[in-house]
């Protein structure tokens, strides 16, 4: 790359220049693009309910279960149905918006709380650094899963705010520890001394400088966080402790085909490939997102 192509671009427009050739990232983008679809609208792809309601559920007509447990490929039912005559891709569908939303709120609420402590720890120094820091070592000694399993537990029947707050508990000490660091790193630098002379208060030096120059990390931790997020809300469904009946989500989905892996293996193979390539997409576009970020990347 010459110097004057580069003349007038920021940081920011140079590395989504290098995602854009990053065939790899684009890949993830476009999975994660087609999840985001499914997610957001899914009546364009499915014609019937997310519980499988009108003919497609066990209703009185049918006379025994072989009547409504079809497999995949009959008219109607591309992935089959499941136990009680549900469409299968129909949930599929509908179960994207629910994992979507709990890795994207997850997600949120983790980089939220990591945002404040981090920067706080960072720019304030002292005491504010080691109270926050010692903190932040606290929740790393405890295995993420147990710790949401233990504050899962306190609650019978957990709804998607519980999840919610579940994951963002978790979540955040990864969060705090990178803006940590990037706010350290910075506050240093002239652009923070020049706001200073300028009279500006810290409130506004860390907001209007120092944490605009932290994105670049965080949202690429949070591109993989939300992959791990929705790998969470599978694995403590599959445990009895997520998202409870008859939410069709991905984790719920495996857990409804555990009877039945003999007879029908659909029921927990397609919504298992659903995770699979959600989570790589995401993991895809987040190893993008940090080889653009970083600054020893050359064009």
């Amino acid at each position: 790359m010459t110097a004057a192509s580069t003349i007038g671009k920021s940081p920011t427009q140079m590395a989504f220049k290098r995602l854009r050739k990053n065939l790899l990232a684009m890949l993830g983008a476009a999975v994660v693009l087609i999840v985001v679809v499914l997610a957001f609208f899914p009546s364009w792809v499915v014609p019937h309910h997310a519980d499988g309601s009108g003919p497609y559920t066990a209703a009185e007509q049918f006379r025994s279960a072989e009547t409504w447990q079809k497999p995949p490929g009959i008219p109607g039912h591309p992935l089959g149905t499941d136990e009680l005559g549900r469409d299968v891709w129909t949930r599929i569908v509908y179960g994207a918006g629910i994992s979507l939303r709990v890795g994207l709120v997850g997600t949120a609420v983790a980089v939220l709380i990591g945002l404040i402590l981090g920067s706080l720890a960072g720019f304030r120094g002292g005491r504010v650094d080691m109270l926050i820091s010692r903190l932040t070592d606290t929740f790393f000694a405890f295995p993420s899963l147990l710790l949401m399993i233990g504050i899962l537990a306190v609650f019978e029947k957990p709804n998607e705010m519980v999840i919610f707050a579940a994951l963002g508990l978790v979540g955040w000490p990864g969060v705090a520890r990178i803006v940590r660091g990037q706010v350290i790193s910075l506050r240093g630098s002239e652009f923070v001394l020049g706001a200073r002379a300028l009279g500006q208060t810290d409130t506004k030096i860390l907001l209007g400088h120092l944490l605009p120059n932290c994105m670049g990390p965080v949202v690429v931790v949070s591109t993989l966080m939300i992959a791990g997020n929705i790998l969470a809300e599978a694995g403590l469904s599959f445990l009895g402790i997520g998202l409870p009946p008859p939410n069709p989500s991905w984790g719920r989905m495996l857990v409804d085909s555990k009877e039945y892996w003999v007879d029908m293996p659909w029921m927990g193979i397609f919504p298992g490939v659903a995770i699979m390539f959600t989570v790589l997409g995401f993991n895809l576009l987040g190893d993008g997102l940090r080889d653009a970020f970083d600054p020893k990347m050359k064009d």
